[in-house]
């Protein structure tokens, strides 16, 4: 049998640690090991009951969810983060993840979402909800002439993050710009570089710019 991944949900509002709660016990792969109302109390506990995947609100009492990401950073990540906010705030979200935490939902998006950013944390991957991914990549491309808006690729077999980093690395941005826009490592920008590559059967760069010109992600 696979071992259960363990969460630990911490936000101030009971009802939706018992609707977040209600939703994964539903599911055979998860286990709910304890919860916080308020952020005085989180590393302890996640120590305690040893939680692989923490489900943080940013909005806590007594401590709130950037202090508690700071106290893991100061003492030590017993746990991986998964923040959880009603905002989509860039300035909020590069600072989580310049922090140590390894994804960011939504409260909007939360319920659609959750199982699949647990599971792709649980991983090692970073993780952001579909609107917060737009947000960010919108935002550092909204200057570039290049870039072709709106434009889908139709059966694409590569997935939204993959468009994503092969459109930036065809407008010749580097692994750590990135990583830096993105707010993801540049391991994870290697990883999906290496899969891209893969999946297009390409031997370099010149064959993603291709790609990208071809199926009009950005302008010739």
């Amino acid at each position: 049998m696979l071992q259960k991944i363990k969460i630990h949900l911490a936000d101030d509002h009971q009802i939706l640690i018992d609707g977040i709660r209600t939703l994964l016990h539903t599911l055979h792969d998860f286990e709910v090991v304890g919860f916080s109302l308020n952020g005085d109390t989180i590393f302890n506990e996640v120590t305690e009951n040893k939680a692989d995947i923490l489900i943080l609100d940013i909005n806590m009492p007594k401590k709130d969810g950037i202090e508690v990401i700071k106290e893991f950073a100061e003492k030590g990540f017993p746990c991986k983060i998964i923040v959880l906010s009603s905002y989509d705030d860039l300035r909020i979200i590069k600072e989580v993840m310049k922090l140590g935490s390894s994804g960011y939902l939504t409260k909007k998006c939360a319920g659609e979402n959750i199982v699949e950013a647990i599971q792709a944390v649980s991983r090692g991957e970073e993780y952001f909800c579909k609107s917060v991914r737009e947000k960010i990549f919108s935002t550092v491309t909204k200057d570039n002439v290049k870039l072709i808006k709106n434009e889908s690729v139709v059966n694409s077999i590569l997935t939204d993050r993959e468009l994503e980093i092969i459109t930036l690395i065809s407008l010749e941005y580097s692994g750590k710009e990135i990583s830096d826009q993105l707010f993801i490592s540049v391991n994870t920008v290697e990883t999906h570089r290496k899969n891209i590559m893969k999946k297009l059967d390409a031997k370099n760069s010149i064959s993603l710019v291709k790609y990208a010109i071809k199926n009009k992600l950005i302008k010739s």
